[in-house]
């Protein structure tokens, strides 16, 4: 009897333990452009929910992607760790799963193109510890059955397996099938930013004893582009202009966005329901800078480039009693850092061996500390371009190669957050130093695989 008491005590402690450790949602929207919400400076399109969001919590004014694409910054997100770690997976993948330069097309060819389930995942980091997990959203992390979300440490996966889709049809622009859940095509019915939220709000509703981590990536605004009232018959042809990542009709871009903005008022306004707000972690930011149809003043150029409108994004965190309200932080900070800081929150570590890249953004904000510099590095390869950053503290430098052509520049963000001024002429010890650092930083992450 005694030791059957003991066992009771045992579990009602773990049970305690466990209850105090918040509910962690993570949400991600897809090309959203530095400037694209209202709260950032959009006058044109309405986004109440996430100004909301930032107006309870922090927003990062500084707030960088992993890469100027999406497989790479995912891929960082779920490792904690720069994607050129992970080998293959510094570029997006392509539509069909296509390799898009010499690394990747090499992994393509052994059907390893992927996130392999022997990298460890924050999904199943927070498993292990006692979470439930969930994505429903955008996977883009391997077309092979092999790399599936659900083999990745989720509980429960409800997801578009490519990079784009007909948000109507779950097509993407080469015909090929993207709905999924658990590993298995499905059929359903509405549109996809729409039939997401609704897996994520019955998620929450199943929500058990266990605190849950919610990944909900969106694929707004990514192309093709569709607004919640644009549904046809058929599938959108293969050839319309709607796929077109940088010619995106105004007044459909704007819906789209406002769209994810209401869904995303739809999932919080679930956890106030529950009465689970005061207990969830809400993380919210882009995976990449806008395309050419993204407002991403006052940086310049977008997605696919190193440069500010490539990487930089918006991003804001809620957690009542944790971090002050109506908070705007020019912290410099990356996704990988909330990998980190998500993991420690949760009372989760990285495997031996694997280190996190990310610093614990979260408890610098918990703790009242001024801004940190940092120094970060960006690399991205497609084809025979690559594009290369360091930053280290306010300076930046940037390479671009294409082909035989090699191009540089120098910034200092702290006067010149558009990139007008390049420097690289006159401060020619600075950019000596900044390259050195990017060299050490690729030999220390070359692939292991």
């Amino acid at each position: 009897m005694l030791s059957l008491l003991a066992g009771r005590r045992a579990r009602g402690t773990r049970r305690t333990a466990e209850s105090r450790r918040p509910n962690i949602v993570f949400i991600l929207a897809d090309d959203l452009g530095y400037g694209d919400l209202a709260c950032y400076g959009r006058p044109d399109i309405k986004t109440p929910v996430l100004d909301g969001l930032a107006a309870e919590g922090v927003r990062f004014t500084q707030c960088y992607a992993n890469g100027p694409e999406c497989t790479p910054t995912r891929t960082a997100f779920m490792t904690g760790r720069y994607q050129q770690r992970v080998g293959g997976l510094e570029c997006a993948i392509g539509t069909g799963n296509v390799g898009r330069y010499d690394d990747a097309i090499r992994l393509r060819q052994t059907h390893d193109l992927g996130l392999p389930v022997t990298e460890p995942s924050i999904a199943r980091m927070l498993k292990e510890v006692g979470y439930t997990t969930a994505i429903t959203g955008k996977w883009h992390l391997g077309y092979e059955p092999k790399f599936a979300p659900h083999l990745n440490g989720f509980d429960h996966a409800f997801y578009c397996i490519g990079g784009g889709m007909d948000y109507f049809h779950y097509l993407d622009n080469v015909a090929g099938y993207n709905l999924f859940r658990n590993g298995d095509p499905i059929r359903s019915e509405g549109y996809f930013t729409d039939l997401l939220t609704d897996e994520a709000i019955r998620f929450i509703e199943r929500k058990g004893d266990d605190p849950f981590f919610l990944y909900v990536p969106y694929t707004a605004p990514h192309s093709p582009f569709q607004g919640p009232g644009d549904r046809r018959p058929d599938p959108l042809p293969l050839d319309s202009p709607l796929w077109n990542q940088g010619k995106a009709p105004p007044e459909v871009y704007r819906a789209m966005i406002e769209r994810m903005d209401s869904c995303i008022g739809r999932i919080l306004q679930t956890l106030a329901s529950r009465g689970l707000t005061d207990e969830t972690l809400v993380i919210f930011m882009g995976d990449n800078g806008g395309t050419a149809s993204a407002r991403n003043a006052p940086l310049s150029r977008a997605k696919g480039t190193t440069f500010e409108g490539g990487i930089r994004v918006p991003g804001m965190v809620r957690w009542p009693g944790h971090i002050a309200r109506g908070h705007v932080s020019d912290q410099v900070c990356i996704t990988m850092d909330f990998t980190a800081s998500i993991a420690r929150i949760a009372g989760a570590a990285p495997s031996v061996g694997r280190p996190f890249d990310g610093i614990d953004i979260l408890r610098l904000l918990e703790e009242g500390h001024p801004a940190q510099p940092r120094t970060l590095f960006w690399r991205g390869r497609r084809g025979q371009r690559t594009r290369w950053a360091v930053r280290e503290g306010d300076l930046k430098y940037i390479r671009q190669r294409d082909g035989a052509r090699t191009s540089e520049y120098l910034f200092d963000l702290a006067g010149d957050i558009g990139e007008k001024h390049n420097l690289l002429r006159t401060r020619l010890q600075d950019a000596e130093h900044l390259r050195a650092l990017l060299a050490d930083w690729e030999r220390r992450v070359r692939p292991q695989r």
